[in-house]
């Protein structure tokens, strides 16, 4: 990294361990009292982590609260690509929530749903595909690995048949920017007590797509903070399709997250069953949208 232009400047470098990010990251204090985040990669990514940076300039142009952006390049004599980003100071959401009443969990979930609105605002590029055909070219696939491969649960053909006889929900659908990964575990709660949007790295569909296909994270193991947040994006006015939809892509991000984790993380199948079979109890057997853990917002307004 000595060939970083602000290299001379760095006082302080520590690695950071944690995440799941094949990026190495590093807590950077300059000279100049700075803090930043550097991120580095192999070369080979170089387009990639191209794009991540513009898309992080373009959603901090508009606002979005997050890291700013500071630089991007090469370095390692060619070898690697970082990013350099400012340094946000503050707590995960994921890791506090708990310790927060009810109404300040539902408050922070608003927020959050503010900021996901904001980030939506971009709207897709010129000449994108119709959303059904980009989103059908991956899932499919997923679907027809689970019914070869997969583990099977009661319930399974219950969100099967949903999916199948639901798919017509998608065709037509607007597209704007993502986040890619849009959960509590990549919100933080800075020092003046706000939200920030941090680990902008997930390409996922490009970046582009059906804005409310970004609630497949949702976390609704936290009822208040997930109601929060689907109150906050639709100013409490929630249309009847968002659920139908929300239905959709959780059970479709549920079911097909099986197979990849009978490969690739064995210790993670119990709980991605019992999130596919959550499912299925919150939604009542896929007979109704509005879940069971959906919070009305009426005795969580602010006073």
């Amino acid at each position: 990294m000595i060939d970083i232009p602000i290299y001379d400047t760095f006082s302080k470098i520590e690695p950071i361990t944690k995440g799941m990010s094949g990026d190495k990251k590093y807590y950077i204090e300059t000279t100049e009292g700075k803090h930043l985040l550097l991120r580095i990669a192999d070369s080979s990514e170089y387009l990639k982590k191209k794009t991540e940076y513009e898309v992080m300039k373009e959603m901090s142009a508009c606002n979005v609260p997050m890291p700013s952006p500071i630089d991007f390049g090469i370095c390692d004599n060619g070898k690697s690509v970082y990013t350099l980003l400012s340094w946000i100071e503050g707590v995960e959401v994921e890791s506090i929530l708990g310790t927060l009443s009810a109404k300040e969990q539902y408050q922070m979930g608003l927020e959050s749903g503010k900021i996901l609105k904001k980030i939506h605002g971009v709207q897709a590029k010129d000449g994108i595909s119709d959303w059904s055909e980009r989103y059908f070219s991956v899932i499919n696939p997923r679907i027809a690995a689970f019914h070869s491969d997969g583990v099977r649960f009661p319930g399974d053909t219950i969100i099967l048949d949903y999916l199948e006889r639901n798919r017509e929900l998608l065709n037509n659908r607007p597209q704007c920017r993502h986040h890619g990964d849009y959960h509590m575990g990549n919100m933080i709660q800075t020092v003046s007590g706000n939200l920030s949007i941090i680990d902008w790295h997930t390409v996922d569909f490009d970046n582009y797509g059906d804005p409310w296909y970004e609630f497949n994270r949702i976390g609704v193991e936290c009822a208040e903070f997930a109601s929060g947040q689907i109150n906050g994006y639709f100013d409490n006015e929630v249309p009847d399709k968002f659920w139908m939809l929300l239905l959709y892509y959780l059970s479709a991000s549920a079911i097909t997250s099986i197979v990849w984790a009978k490969y690739f993380a064995p210790d993670e199948m119990p709980s991605i069953l019992k999130m596919n079979t959550d499912i299925i109890c919150s939604f009542d057997d896929m007979k109704n949208p509005v879940p069971t853990w959906y919070i009305n917002n009426k005795f969580y307004q602010t006073e």
